[in-house]
This record gives C-alpha cells, sequence and structure tokens, in this order.
C-alpha cells in the first residue's frame, strides 16, 4: 500500500474524475488515524487545519499548526502529520484532536497544453521549487482572508455542483496561487538534484514501496547508495530516531490501519505489513499504542 492509498482510505466526497484530478476529504487524527508518517509525492496538496491543532513536518522543518492554518505542500516535499501529544493509553477524547481538509490535486490541472508565460514564468517555477513561496500561512497574516476565500469557494462548488463547477475550481486555484506569489521571495532558489533531502526521499520512498517485504539496514543502505555506518549516522542526524525504529513505526502505523479496515486475523495483518513475528508485533504494537493488536481494534471498533 503507498503512503496515497493510506491517505485516502476512508470515504472520500466524490469532487473529481480522471478527467479532473482534484479531491477534498475530511480528516481527522487520531479518529481516523494517530498520525501520517513522513512521505512525498507528485501531486500538490493543501492541508487546511478546520479544528485543534497539532504538528505538521514539511522538509525536516517542524510547524506547529492550529485551526485556520492553511499549509501547501508542492510536489516532493517531505511532509508528516501528527498531534501534539498523542495521547497515552489512546482514546478517543484524549490527548489534542485534529481535524482538517486535505486537498489533493495533479500540478497539471494548472499546466497548459502549450507553453506560455503562466507556464513558464510563474506555475512551473512555482510548483518545482525554483520560486520560493511560504509553506504555512495563519489568521492575521495579510492576504489570509483572499487565500482562504479561494478554499472556501471550491468547496461550496464541489458540493453543490453547479454546471461548469471544474472551471470555477480552476479559476480559484489561479486566483490562491497569484495570491501566494505575493509573498515570494524575491530570490529564485538554487535547486540541488543530489542534496540531503532528495537522498531522503530515496530512503522514504524505498520503504513505502517495499514494507511488506525483507528490509535490512544494508539494503536501504545499499538503495541510498552509502556505507552502513554513514547511512545509520545520516539518517539518525535527519529524522532524529534509527531507520529501524523509523520503518517498525511505518509498519505499524499501517497495521493500526488494516486492524480497523479489515476482518483480516492479527496475524495475517502482521504478515502483510512486513512482521514475520507475532510476537515482536504484539510487543512493539502495545509498546506504541498502550494497547495489544485485539483490545485495539475492539476498543475502536465499539
Amino acid at each position: 500500500m503507498h503512503i496515497l492509498e493510506y491517505e485516502n482510505y476512508k470515504e472520500k466526497t466524490a469532487h473529481c474524475n480522471f478527467d479532473f484530478p482534484y479531491i477534498t476529504y475530511p480528516c481527522s487524527i487520531p479518529l481516523d488515524f494517530p498520525s501520517v508518517p513522513l512521505h512525498w509525492h507528485r501531486e500538490v496538496e493543501i492541508i487546511y487545519i478546520k479544528k485543534g491543532g497539532g504538528i505538521l513536518t514539511i522538509d525536516f522543518n517542524r510547524c506547529e499548526v492550529s485551526a485556520g492554518t492553511i499549509a501547501l505542500i508542492l510536489p516532493g516535499q517531505l511532509h508528516s502529520i501528527e498531534q501534539t501529544e498523542p495521547p497515552s493509553p489512546p482514546h478517543e477524547n484524549a490527548g489534542t484532536n485534529m481535524e482538517y481538509e486535505n486537498i489533493i490535486f495533479h500540478p497539471g490541472l494548472l499546466l497548459s497544453m502549450q507553453h506560455d508565460i503562466c507556464n513558464g514564468e510563474f506555475i512551473s517555477p512555482l510548483l518545482s521549487g525554483e520560486i520560493s513561496v511560504p509553506s504555512v500561512y495563519t489568521p492575521g497574516m495579510p492576504d489570509y482572508p483572499a487565500i482562504a476565500a479561494c478554499l472556501d469557494a471550491n468547496d461550496a462548488a464541489s458540493d453543490k455542483r453547479p454546471f461548469g463547477y471544474p472551471l470555477l475550481i480552476k479559476g480559484q486555484l489561479f486566483l490562491f496561487f497569484y495570491l501566494l506569489l505575493q509573498n515570494r521571495s524575491h530570490e529564485r532558489a538554487a535547486k540541488n538534484p543530489h542534496n540531503s533531502l532528495d537522498r531522503m526521499k530515496v530512503i522514504l520512498k524505498y520503504v513505502e514501496n517495499h514494507y511488506t517485504e525483507k528490509i535490512t539496514v544494508e539494503s536501504a543502505a545499499r538503495e541510498a547508495g552509502l556505507s552502513v555506518s554513514h547511512f545509520m549516522k545520516y539518517f539518525k542526524s535527519k529524522m532524529g530516531i534509527s531507520f529501524i525504529t523509523y520503518l517498525n513505526e511505518y509498519r505499524l502505523t499501517m497495521a493500526q490501519r488494516l486492524l480497523l479496515s479489515s476482518e483480516s486475523s492479527v496475524l495475517a495483518i502482521a504478515e502483510e505489513c512486513g512482521f514475520d513475528n507475532l510476537s515482536y508485533f504484539n510487543r512493539i504494537f502495545k509498546k506504541r499504542y498502550a494497547q495489544t493488536p485485539r483490545e485495539y481494534r475492539k476498543h475502536f471498533k465499539k
């Protein structure tokens, strides 16, 4: 299961189809899932916090977010979402719940078939990171009301779906990015295809694509093009945890989702998520969620 499949596992509001790749759906942490692990994808993502607060990480930069915050995730940016204070043991009313709207669309939605000044001077450089704009927008910022109004208008259009509503959605997206460009950095960012972020993206995508299989530190180091010792130091310095800890956390996140969304046995879920030892899976799951997998499933399904 890829991370976008994980993010989209709950029933979505039908805002798009293959001819119009724009989708919006509500999420809640921890009621839908305890956290969204660090990942990246090629789509544009807008996170619009509606209630509560949490921690949003974008390219290793952690930021506390609260109701009203709007965050822009450009294609290829590393990002994760978590609670400010995860509850232990887990409980529906414990900790800080965060409700947010997730907007995901393909960048091609904004690009014309022919090269023009909008593509060449604004949209393409913005999406590629050549033009730098803030990632987070909060109430009180000068352009915030107009920026939020674009998203609110698209929500209304998606709900009512009047004739020609895709035109309205595209128009509001162009206005949204126009407003963001008013806050741009006046110096174009220098891109380095071999920087530290790109190397981490390779590692995380490797985990995402192969976490159901046997993964070792040695195999991950080879994927990153590093020696084992260099890889371990690099990963710990960037992520703050060891690679094995991250791998287990990722697998546990996927297992937690399957416990609530499927009827598969605990053993089958453990194996599907890359754990070949059931007692080890039970032990680290309880350490992470303060309940055994069976207790967790029973508690939340009730």
